[in-house]
């Protein structure tokens, strides 16, 4: 009986030793075993492990991929425009021995602490660098800059043992004290594109003016010359007939050339004409015989 009384407590420090002994690293995490401080297995892998007790403590950290907000700052790109910028990161621990250096017992806080200042500083350098304005901010060219970030910034924490998978930057918002200066100046700047849109549009039109009224005045003159032209044909034409006609029969060319002059003097309702009586003018009206009257 006094055996089985000793047996049982031996069992029970036997049994609980093996079990504190036993420690699950699930698929979400990574695992170091520390013996006094001192780091004696890495567990990278999900399964059972192995430590010795009361002398061996297992730190867990996390495998997953983490995101991290950071605080809205101020930048000022290359056109003095100044930004109020957050960013959205995600990362996770690469290498849980240099982690474990770097932050010591800080953990995860010591490090997004560590990994904000590191952001600050590269989303400084990168949107207030030459050649970047507010407007390539916002434009599609934002991706390259937030590729940028990344990359400065994962050489940088990589002393921590993390790795920065992804840089999003969130919101890009004017100062409030700046918004209405800006908005003046943008309106400036648009009344000016305005006027010298005008300006150039005047200058069009008086352009397509300037060469309409010389289109005219040459068609006016071509038509001119060409009416003169055909005047002068049509001049020669008639004298030649009538040139013709008088070889004729001058006597019947007389008398139509009377009757032409009669019709164009007695033009109109009331006509008069003042004439001496022997005037040869009124010789056809005067005989049958015509101007042989005389």
């Amino acid at each position: 009986m006094r055996k089985n009384v000793y047996i049982l407590p031996i069992l029970v420090i036997v049994v609980a030793t093996a079990l504190s002994s036993i420690f699950i690293v699930d698929e979400r995490n990574k695992a170091l075993v520390l013996r006094f401080g001192q780091i004696v297995n890495v567990v990278e892998e999900p399964g059972l492990g192995f430590k010795v007790p009361l002398l061996d403590e297992v730190v867990r950290y996390e495998d997953r991929i983490l995101s991290l907000q950071t605080p809205t700052i101020e930048v000022t790109p290359a056109d003095d425009r100044r930004l109020e910028v957050d960013a959205f990161v995600l990362y996770r621990i690469a290498d849980i021995i240099q982690f474990r250096q770097a932050v010591s017992f800080g953990g995860l806080r010591e490090a997004e602490a560590q990994l904000e200042n590191i952001l600050d500083g590269q989303i400084r350098a990168v949107l207030g660098s030459e050649g970047v304005t507010s407007n390539t901010i916002l434009s599609p060219e934002r991706s390259a800059l937030m590729e940028n970030i990344r990359v400065q910034a994962a050489a940088r924490a990589d002393a921590l043992g993390l790795a920065v998978v992804e840089v999003r930057l969130r919101q890009t918002n004017l100062p409030e004290q700046n918004f209405d200066a800006t908005l003046q100046r943008m309106i400036a700047e648009r009344d000016r594109e305005a006027t010298d849109e005008r300006a150039r549009g005047r200058e069009a039109a008086s352009r397509v003016r300037a060469l309409a009224d010389r289109t005219y005045d040459e068609i006016i003159a071509e038509a001119t010359r060409d009416a003169r032209i055909i005047e002068g044909e049509a001049d020669a034409e008639r004298n030649r007939i009538f040139a013709e006609a008088y070889t004729k029969d001058p006597e019947f060319f007389e008398f139509y050339r009377s009757l032409a002059a009669y019709e164009e003097a007695i033009k109109g309702s009331n006509s008069t004409l003042v004439l001496s009586p022997d005037s040869e003018f009124f010789n056809y009206l005067r005989s049958d015989t015509g101007a042989s009257a005389n």
